[in-house]
């Protein structure tokens, strides 16, 4: 990753650059046979967050850019999606959004390259279902619902 990568990383803690719509994006799944939603990520296609701009006031209006700054960080909300996060996804956004605050988004964006990489390929693996779409393309193809293992 590097430091364009800052634009992937969303206001409540998501990186983009690990989603299955940014992921099937940039591999161009549709014209290998697949039917995927394609995004850019929530700050490049000007969205303030996919997950918490609809229902956040404060991300909705601008006046904060990422979660942590505001005062009812962790909310109900980003503490439900984080929780859904962790169990299915295997990460967690409360803990992005903890570490970019504490050691600063250079830091980050390399942790995230060194924790998410392919061992194969160095291409990102997908939080959504832990493969790698330039290696695991055929497990995907196999089962277009894959998740984590999950034969």
């Amino acid at each position: 990753m590097n430091k364009n990568d800052e634009n992937l990383i969303a206001p409540c803690g998501m990186n983009c650059s690990l989603c299955i719509s940014y992921q099937a994006m940039q591999c161009d799944l549709n014209k290998q046979g697949f039917n995927r939603k394609y995004c850019p990520g929530c700050i490049p296609r000007g969205e303030n967050c996919l997950h918490m701009g609809d229902q956040c006031e404060q991300l909705a209006k601008g006046l904060v850019c990422f979660c942590f700054e505001c005062q009812d960080f962790p909310c109900k909300r980003l503490k439900s999606l984080d929780k859904r996060y962790r169990t299915k996804y295997h990460m967690s956004m409360i803990e992005n959004l903890a570490f970019i605050q504490e050691n600063g988004m250079e830091t980050f964006l390399h942790k995230e390259g060194a924790q998410w990489k392919c061992p194969d390929c160095g291409a990102m693996i997908c939080c959504h279902n832990g493969l790698c779409l330039q290696c695991d393309l055929e497990v995907l193809r196999q089962n277009r619902t894959y998740r984590w293992n999950e034969g």
